[in-house]
């Protein structure tokens, strides 16, 4: 048995087209499996704690959706260590599939999902902040500043949805940082890491907890990222005025920021950061809320990815 959890609405109602290919698929094959369309935010993580929690010694669970479907499924898991985790991608994004070098193609990838018994250990991220009731999970990445703002920005952005029915949802990303870059306020930061060092930082414009390498659709924030090697890197950009800031931007995109001054990363197993004022936080794109304390954690080996 396979249970989908499928988020019909990615991609601008994409992912109901896909979905439709991908069950017609399955059909044709003879394969055993039970889907379950969202119906609004939270709703994967409800399906995917209930489908978790079955007196069943092994599950297989399949996302079908975007970066934020995958957050909200992951969050939702109550034990990973039973539970064998696929993914079909039809967000506008894709950071995950894309980091992975998962196939395009959806039949493709369902063929794997169908035939494959074997699975592959990733890391995921935790973040924690002063006043949640739990930490939540991640798989991409988690931070605070620019980054932040612009995931925010993006959730109900009719730029967004008006670009993806051009194809052209990356654009939403660069367009938005470019416009929140000159009109955010900075941030003084204290963050210690593994060694309990203490740092600071100041005017800190984003602080990025990176699994992946990248973000937002494909900006290279910590180009040697590795979901598999039991630590986070710290994308850290801060000390630097917002115009130099902008002239940096295309470094960033072709990954080649690493030795800009003020573009520090930093690989660590654990970050905690205290700001100076409360700054957005996001983790793999949703919105957690402006905070002034924040942990960020590693945690080696959690998913089980079929291969």
């Amino acid at each position: 048995m396979i249970y989908f959890i499928v988020n019909s609405m990615s991609r601008t109602g994409k992912g109901l087209d896909i979905w439709k290919q991908v069950r017609a698929h399955l059909k044709k094959n003879n394969v055993e499996f039970k889907a379950f369309e969202t119906k609004s935010v939270g709703h994967a993580t409800e399906l995917a704690r209930k489908i978790s929690s079955l007196p069943e010694e092994e599950i297989t669970l399949v996302a079908i959706g975007g970066d934020g479907t995958i957050n909200e499924v992951i969050n939702g898991i109550t034990d990973f260590d039973k539970v064998r985790f696929g993914v079909i991608p039809t967000g506008s994004g894709n950071d995950f599939a894309r980091g992975l070098g998962l196939t395009d193609d959806p039949l493709l990838q369902a063929d794997v999902i169908i035939n494959s018994k074997d699975t592959e250990a990733l890391d995921i991220g935790q973040v924690w902040w002063e006043g949640c009731e739990k930490p939540r999970y991640f798989a991409i990445s988690a931070g605070v500043g620019l980054d932040a703002i612009v995931c925010k920005k993006t959730i109900d952005s009719k730029l967004k949805k008006f670009l993806n029915k051009l194809h052209l949802g990356k654009l939403t990303y660069i367009i938005l940082t470019i416009q929140t870059l000159f009109s955010m306020e900075t941030a003084e930061v204290k963050a210690t890491f593994d060694d309990g060092e203490e740092r600071e930082f100041r005017k800190l414009i984003f602080a990025a907890a990176m699994n992946f390498r990248a973000e937002g659709g494909g900006v290279p924030m910590a180009p040697r990222a590795d979901a598999k090697d039991g630590l986070l890197s710290m994308c850290i950009v801060h000390g630097i005025p917002k115009w130099v800031t902008f002239f940096c931007l295309p470094f960033l995109a072709l990954a080649k920021h690493e030795w800009i001054p003020g573009f520090d990363i930093i690989n660590c197993k654990k970050c905690e950061i205290r700001l100076d004022k409360p700054v957005v936080l996001h983790e793999d794109g949703e919105y957690c809320g402006d905070v002034d304390h924040v942990v960020m954690e590693c945690l080696p080996e959690k998913l089980r990815l079929i291969v």
